[in-house]
This record gives C-alpha cells, structure tokens and sequence, in this order.
C-alpha cells in the first residue's frame, strides 16, 4: 500500500479504479470490476470510499471546446497592487463567475494569478477583459493567446504511488 496523504491509503484496486475512471466515467461497475479482478460489490464499495474521501470529486463530459466554436484559448498574467482580503473576495467572485474562466492559480513569483480562458475569438475575450477591469481593481493584465495545443489532459499522474 502505499499514501496518497497523511490521511489517505490508496492500494493497488483503488489506484486501477482511479486510472479506469480518469480515462472513462461511464464504465459500468460491473465492467470496472472485471477489468480490475474485482468483484462487483467490493468495487463499488471501493468506489463510494473514494467518493466519500473526496478523493472521486465527479464525474464528467469533456467537450471539444474548438467543435463548439471556442477557438481561442487565453492564458492571462495579472498582477495586483492589492494582497487584502476584501479585494482577494472580489476578484475570485468576479473570476469565478465567468463562465469562460476555465481557470485560476493564485501564483509565487512575479505574477499574483495565472488565468486560462476560452472563448470564440479575440472580440469576445476583449469583452471578458472589459468586465474583468471593470469590476476588479488590476495592477498589471498580460495575455499570451495559445497557438496550438500540444498536450491536454485532465487525468492525474498516478504513478508516483507505485
């Protein structure tokens, strides 16, 4: 066995299962548990453990955001003058409640947040980043606008537990 944290033991079925369900969420218990060599009541007990450690946190469609139009991916640096509490509320409500912020990193170093966003072209993301300034105070915006995708991924590394 090996720990995944302090708090959680993760084995050898628990790491199969999060590898099967990563890659796809509408395997059947039944099935997860025959590609596993489990049975199918001890792998969906394992399942809900997971889910009640918060370890499973959903389950979800991944869409092709370029066949729905969303063309332009945005990876913006900004930079505050601001470290309050009051300022830090506002902005991660008015980031969070922007659909197109896919999203954000609150960063070390020279940038405060890393942001990434899609939207269909350069006039909707100029609208995103109007309503941003205007309701939230930015030192310094930079965005860099993404060529090409070379890797995209949501499944997590689990080879470290080996």
């Amino acid at each position: 066995m090996v720990s995944a944290t302090k708090d959680t033991v993760l084995d050898g079925f628990d790491r199969k299962i999060l590898d099967r369900l990563q890659h796809d969420a509408n395997l059947s218990v039944t099935q997860l548990a025959e590609d596993i060599g489990l049975s199918k009541s001890a792998c969906w007990r394992r399942i809900q453990a997971l889910e009640d450690k918060g370890i499973i946190t959903a389950r979800v469609t991944l869409l092709d955001q370029h066949k729905l139009g969303l063309n332009l991916t945005v990876f913006t640096a900004i930079r505050t003058l601001q470290h309050t509490k009051k300022w830090y509320d506002n902005f991660s409500s008015v980031v969070t409640a922007m659909p197109n912020v896919m999203e954000v990193h609150r960063m070390s170093g020279e940038i405060d947040y890393l942001m990434r966003s899609v939207v269909p072209d350069m006039r909707s993301y100029d609208a995103m980043y109007l309503d941003m300034i205007k309701n939230t105070e930015l030192s310094d915006v930079s965005s860099s606008f993404s060529m090409e995708t070379i890797k995209y991924s949501t499944a997590l590394p689990l080879e470290y537990l080996d």
